[in-house]
């Protein structure tokens, strides 16, 4: 292979190994990719638009209908005795009351002040003769009125006599233009004859909103029973209110959770993703919104300036989801100058609003709605032409998404440029958000993939880190032993040469020189325990046969001097198990102490000292049993447990062994000292190290 092929082959191993890292396979591009990548592109771009046509003529048939349902003729019944009341007397007004005497005209429902009411901006009075709609046929009691939509709020007159106001009708209005109202008549006010329904509708024209679903107007009203027209509220309130807010919580929890892990793994695209959806979310919430205190200007311009964001954030997840850098320095300023266009557009948009006036928002708002389709549908095109070119899974969800997108977006283009009309529940409010969740779902499969294998990769690496560092812990703690273990035997050997050569020189001058017997004996005493404490402090250990030999020549040999007969019980064999020098300097002591205990308190006549060796146990066990008069007890039946068997039992816990000790007054004494034959037992303040552990420690 020549060199140039050697470096096309290089760099095409780059590419396809950032693409790896991106977690995307890239294993099925060869060269001629970018042939496959167009037929691809303009193959997703044709089926895009089917299903776009195929979505928006299906969304369309299904809002015909809905229209038709929820506007049924004047005078028409729908299924439990619920009438519709399509035709009104209208008078636009600002009064208080009905104005009784002004001019008029007769309506049909639903009056849309954009067509009928063009720029009229305050309250319009609807008079509804409702005689024949309030009859109570199989003697029901109770009527009620349903209406589906006023916007911007309604007030609610039966007969002259106030029944329901949905809020503010003085500016700025109550904001109610996404909910529908149920009002029941209350028999008290109505009368056998001449019963007048009034409704006070107020609300802003076309111009002075971003959006028309917020211009003014009133949908039909429905009488009947209040029953019926409740189970209608709650059906249209699911849809219209319920639903959104639900869809609106899912949305704002995802991009909460989309921002965390692109805050966790430095993710531009989760990032854009987050915010769109919890942007989307902030956006829906406003619906629950009707009671604000700023001027109707202020709110319709800061509700056209979420739309740049929300667009801007959109184009940028899908940028940078798609990854593709075919020529990266021409790739990068393009970038550049989309970026710094979508976030100048934020700044755009209120100019405009601002240049225009605030009487014509709507017509401000309007320049930007194709210019937001457009860059959306501009960066689902160029997603589907880099997903193409590298083969990417995602390509058919978005080219299905792309054809979604661009039904709705038309649908929501139509009915803003008034050529179709829609029923209470906007299409966009809830197609959106399923888009958004499908994306999500992909995305959280993608990501779990990438993390599956990136977990994998760490559980291997870590594997190998946990052997490498246990071989490395095992050779510093052997070489961190055996350092303090010649450090400490150096010390220990400093400590027991002087004490042997300073203070164990002077006592033995005592002990020759001196003529009081007392003093001489407390200083052959003093001697011996120095010589003992010399003997631990040198670190070596012996045999426990010989250990076994010195300790029954000192209790023989004690206890005869006092007096007392011993007879000492050595196991058969020759034990050749060695015994630390620690061990034999605490047990030596817990035998002279038990010894001295047998010679003042006891009263005895005769000690029975046995020493057993258990090999399969590893350990050894030393019983001292006197004839006497025992150990008197306490208040709680118990033995007197004086300091001497509080020293031994702290010995023998240091060793890791027990002294346990049974009497009674009148039976004698025995005193069981088992303690383990390990030669190291390393102590540590506050802890108990069995020996064992310690010699299998030092054995790794």
């Amino acid at each position: 292979m020549s060199y140039r092929g050697w470096q096309s082959w290089a760099r095409r191993f780059r590419q396809e190994w950032s693409t790896a890292e991106e977690g995307v396979s890239d294993a099925a591009a060869d060269r001629s990719g970018g042939g496959v990548s167009r037929r691809l592109f303009w193959m997703a771009l044709f089926m895009g638009l089917l299903l776009a046509g195929a979505v928006g003529w299906g969304l369309l048939l299904l809002n015909r209908e809905a229209v038709r349902l929820s506007h049924p003729a004047a005078g028409n019944t729908e299924g439990a005795g619920i009438q519709t009341l399509s035709r009104a007397w209208v008078v636009p007004s600002e009064a208080e009351r009905f104005p009784e005497g002004a001019p008029g005209r007769w309506l049909a429902l639903p009056d849309e002040w954009a067509l009928n009411h063009p720029g009229y901006k305050g309250g319009i009075w609807y008079r509804f003769q409702i005689d024949e709609a309030i009859a109570r046929p199989g003697g029901e009691d109770l009527r009620a009125i349903y209406i589906e939509r006023a916007c911007s709020n309604v007030e609610v007159r039966l007969n002259g006599q106030v029944l329901y106001r949905g809020g503010r009708m003085t500016e700025p209005y109550a904001r109610h233009c996404y909910r529908s109202h149920v009002v029941s008549l209350p028999l008290a006010l109505l009368k056998a004859q001449g019963n007048v329904l009034d409704l006070k509708v107020v609300g802003y024209p076309l111009e002075q909103v971003a959006a028309r679903q917020r211009a003014g107007g009133l949908a039909s009203v429905r009488i009947g029973s209040l029953a019926d027209i409740r189970e209608l509220y709650d059906e249209q309130e699911f849809w219209t209110s319920t639903l959104s807010r639900v869809l609106g919580g899912i949305l704002a929890v995802m991009g909460l959770f989309a921002l965390g892990l692109a805050w966790i793994r430095r993710l531009d695209y989760l990032a854009y993703f987050g915010l769109l959806t919890t942007g989307w979310a902030l956006a829906t919430a406003r619906f629950w919104l009707t009671e604000l205190p700023a001027p109707n200007a202020t709110v319709e311009v800061l509700i056209a300036m979420m739309f740049a964001p929300l667009v801007g954030c959109a184009v940028q997840f899908v940028l940078c989801y798609a990854g593709a850098r075919l020529q990266p320095m021409i790739s990068e300023v393009w970038m550049w100058r989309v970026r710094a266009w979508l976030w100048a557009q934020c700044v755009l948009v209120p100019l405009t609003l601002v240049w225009l006036g605030f009487d014509r928002i709507f017509d401000g708002v309007g320049l930007w709605y194709p210019v937001f389709a457009i860059e959306i549908c501009a960066g689902i095109a160029y997603f589907l032409w880099a997903a193409g070119k590298k083969r990417r899974p995602e390509f058919w969800l978005m080219s299905a998404v792309m054809g979604v997108v661009v039904a709705v977006l038309g649908i929501e283009l139509s009915y803003q440029a008034g050529w179709i009309k829609l029923w209470g529940v906007h299409v966009t409010h809830f197609v959106m958000p399923l888009l958004y969740a499908a994306v999500a779902i992909r995305l959280m499969q993608v990501y779990a993939k990438a993390l599956q294998a990136a977990q994998g990769a760490k559980t291997k690496l870590e594997q190998r880190v946990k052997e490498v560092t246990a071989d490395l812990e095992r050779n510093f703690n052997q070489i961190a032993e055996l350092r303090a273990e010649q450090v400490a035997e150096k010390e220990r050997k400093r400590i027991a040469s002087d004490l042997h050569d300073d203070l164990g020189a002077k006592l033995l001058t005592i002990v020759h020189t001196s003529n009081n017997d007392r003093i001489s004996t407390l200083a052959r005493e003093a001697l011996e325990e120095m010589r003992l404490s010399v003997r631990g402090l040198t670190g070596r250990p012996m045999v426990l046969s010989d250990a076994l030999a010195d300790w029954r020549a000192e209790v023989v040999s004690r206890l005869r001097q006092a007096g007392i007969e011993c007879e000492w019980r050595n196991p058969n064999d020759i034990i050749e198990e060695p015994l630390s020098s620690r061990t034999y300097v605490q047990t030596t002591r817990i035998l002279r102490e038990a010894v001295s205990n047998v010679i003042k308190h006891s009263g005895a006549s005769h000690v029975v000292v046995s020493a057993e060796v258990h090999l399969d146990l590893h350990d050894f066990v030393l019983v001292i049993q006197d004839n006497g008069k025992g150990i008197a007890l306490e208040l709680d039946d118990r033995p007197d447990r004086g300091h001497g068997m509080t020293s031994m039992k702290h010995r023998a816990k240091q060793l890791s062994g027990q002294c346990l000790v049974e009497s009674g007054p009148g039976f004698g004494t025995v005193i069981r000292l088992t303690l383990p034959l390990e030669v190291a037992t390393m102590q540590q303040p506050g802890a108990h190290v069995v020996p064992r552990m310690v010699d299998q420690v030092r054995g790794q």
